[in-house]
């Protein structure tokens, strides 16, 4: 079933683009949920028509979209974040952390915008910013614990105190005693 989308929907497509969905996705949900409208003649020739009437606005949003990637090009993300005395954090770093991080830096991205793997470690990562479908932007993110990390200290072990050994009265002592063991041990008769 052809569906004309009337937004962005994510994993299937952008707002005007004509996709291929199964029946019951499209019936069920896209029709009703108002994303998207059956694709018949009439809907296509209305679509036609209305872009080439939005092609000037659909060219100011990607060079909105454009200034604003460009703007983030420089810009990198410090996410605190509390951490065991081991080094694991608590909880994870997501794409919610990352967007109150850039509008403390003046950038009013939705979070939605961000795609970001859940971040369980310390250290560098990569969120990715979708601002248009042809416009897309890397920041990185440092993620940095709220206190420094407790590094314990390896318990001493002290080492053995070598004795000072006398190699020529310690070798006396072996041979007097394999003699005495010679001289008690019964000699077999042949």
């Amino acid at each position: 079933m052809e569906i004309i989308l009337k937004e962005d929907v994510i994993g299937l497509g952008y707002k005007h683009d004509i996709v291929n969905v199964k029946s019951g996705y499209g019936r069920n949900y896209l029709i009703p949920q108002g994303k998207g409208v059956i694709a018949s003649e009439s809907a296509k020739k209305m679509l036609a028509e209305e872009l080439k009437q939005k092609a000037k606005k659909l060219e100011k949003i990607k060079a909105d979209a454009q200034a604003i990637a460009d703007k983030l090009e420089g810009v990198a993300v410090t996410v605190v974040v509390k951490v065991s005395s081991n080094g694991t954090i608590y909880g994870s770093v997501n794409s919610v952390q990352v967007a109150d991080e850039l509008s403390k830096l003046g950038f009013d991205i939705d979070r939605k915008l961000i795609s970001i793997k859940d971040v369980k470690t310390v250290g560098e990562h990569k969120a990715f910013i979708r601002l248009h479908k042809e416009v897309s932007v890397v920041i990185p993110v440092t993620v940095v614990p709220d206190a420094p990390i407790a590094e314990e200290p390896a318990p001493a072990v002290e080492a053995p105190v070598a004795q000072p050994v006398d190699a020529a009265a310690d070798e006396a002592a072996d041979e007097a005693e394999v003699l005495d063991a010679l001289d008690e041990a019964p000699l077999a008769e042949a």
